[in-house]
């Protein structure tokens, strides 16, 4: 028998009484990113945002970033529009929430408005909504995230049709963004450490692999190396190049000459604050030594990694200061100019870059002229008061500072702690998320503002599964 119209309705009635406060929340959020869009459309750019889209043009694995975002915006070209594009990058930010208020509530009995103040940060930070206006692949990276964890926590057992499902998203994970990879790692030792038995686990890991190996297939059949990317020795280099004394690395120029020509010719304590211009800044580096389009090849990637871990081998202690003085750069109360005056401007709503689109050199083609293909028309962002207006001056207030993230991964380890006898608890996971979502930068690259966002959403889940169970044992007692 067919439930009434009345009956239905009744029950969406009481459902959104029951969830009234995250429901109000959640859509006035969702009112936030409508005004974004209204002040700044059709999307705001960001210098890696432009090889997104020529990937979405013309489809190659890109030498220096997977191809996970660039496949959505080639599913979505047939629209002709950022602003579509933007619009789902909102909906996810918001799925984010969602995700995080339907594990507290249904899986760990936390009240609805506990929940909805552990997803405060992801729906009303304005950094989250303004990196979710940006052509970039960080707001997909964050629902996957967010998804693989809410999966693996929302039974006390995964199934092996469970982990199927988690290897899967694991796979779109890693071609997002490479750290998709440790993540997989990440949550394997949690399933092991939970013996959750071999099925789920051998079922996740498969569902993973094959996925990526169809990619690294593909990137070896037009870049020549079976890997995902040729960055990664590159960019390491880049972490390095701070503190690399070819004296201390003792290289022989004579027969280490591909090594040697990497050596950079300025004293440490003179390099500057920042090691981004030793990769990107021709003018400031050695890799531009080996030619011109060269830097992001095979050789020049697996050079540069030899030299890498060379450095890190020779001077462990000035590695491991770099990384802890980037890790601990994270909990700052405010947000200094770092690494550079132009990239901390691109995460502000208040800023000139992106209303003009550079003419860089792009793959048969220039940035401006692929953007203008994508959006088929003006593709530049467009910024219109008095939305755009209420935006700068939300951005002045709402935001989670720095020393709030360190207190709630604080507060997460407090509860992993606690939990000792028990492995941690369920809150090890999203912990060791997000405090790997914060070390991986600063160990492999350099620190960067959009790098901690993905670890908000995690650090929020861990505190907030630490204060459900402090009430549960207070009331019982323990």
């Amino acid at each position: 028998m067919n439930a009434s119209p009345a009956g239905g309705w009744s029950r969406t009635v009481a459902l959104l009484r029951r969830h009234r406060v995250f429901a109000v929340a959640l859509g006035v959020a969702f009112v936030l990113r409508i005004v974004t869009m209204l002040g700044f459309g059709p999307a705001m750019w960001f210098n890696d945002s432009y090889d997104y889209v020529s990937v979405a043009l013309r489809p190659r694995p890109h030498p220096i970033r997977p191809d996970g975002y660039s496949f959505w915006l080639l599913l979505l070209k047939p629209f002709h529009s950022f602003s579509l594009v933007v619009l789902t990058q909102h909906l996810m930010g918001l799925a984010t929430a969602f995700l995080i208020y339907a594990l507290l509530t249904r899986r760990f009995g936390m009240p609805g408005w506990g929940a909805t103040l552990a997803a405060v940060p992801v729906m009303f930070d304005a950094y989250q909504i303004q990196l979710e206006q940006l052509i970039m692949s960080d707001t997909m990276f964050i629902l996957l995230v967010v998804g693989v964890v809410t999966l693996v926590l929302w039974r006390e057992r995964l199934t092996w049709r469970g982990g199927t499902v988690v290897g899967l998203l694991l796979a779109l994970t890693a071609l997002t963004r490479s750290i998709g990879l440790p993540i997989l790692a990440l949550v394997v030792a949690y399933l092991v450490i939970k013996r959750a038995g071999w099925k789920p686990i051998a079922a996740m890991v498969t569902a993973c692999a094959l996925p990526v190996l169809a990619y690294m297939g593909w990137f070896k059949a037009v870049n020549g190396q079976f890997a995902m990317t040729n960055s990664d020795g590159v960019i390491l280099y880049m972490r390095t190049s701070l503190f690399a004394d070819c004296h201390k690395m003792n290289i022989d120029e004579r027969r280490e000459l591909e090594l040697a020509l990497l050596c950079i010719n300025v004293a440490p304590k003179d390099r500057g604050l920042s090691a981004q211009a030793y990769l990107w800044w021709d003018d400031q580096n050695q890799l531009h030594v080996f030619g011109s389009g060269m830097k992001f090849t095979p050789e020049i990637n697996a050079n540069a990694s030899t030299f890498a871990k060379r450095a890190i081998l020779s001077q462990p202690a000035d590695y491991l200061a770099a990384v802890a003085k980037d890790f601990f750069r994270a909990f700052q109360w405010g947000r200094p100019r770092f690494p550079d005056a132009k990239t901390f401007l691109q995460y502000e709503f208040d800023n000139e870059y992106t209303r003009k689109l550079p003419k860089w050199s792009s793959y048969h083609s220039t940035t401006d002229k692929d953007a203008e293909a994508y959006e088929n028309g003006p593709a530049a962002t467009h910024v219109v008061s008095p939305w755009s207006d209420i935006m700068i001056g939300y951005q002045k207030v709402v935001r989670l500072p720095g020393l709030v993230l360190g207190l709630l991964l604080l507060a997460g380890l407090y509860g992993v702690v606690r939990r000792w006898r028990d492995l941690g608890g369920p809150a090890l996971l999203p912990w060791l998320g997000a405090a790997g979502l914060i070390l991986a930068p600063a160990a492999t690259a350099e620190f960067d503002y959009r790098y901690l966002l993905p670890a908000v959403p995690l650090a929020c889940l861990a505190a907030a599964i630490t204060a459900r169970d402090l009430v549960v044992s207070r009331r019982d007692g323990r």
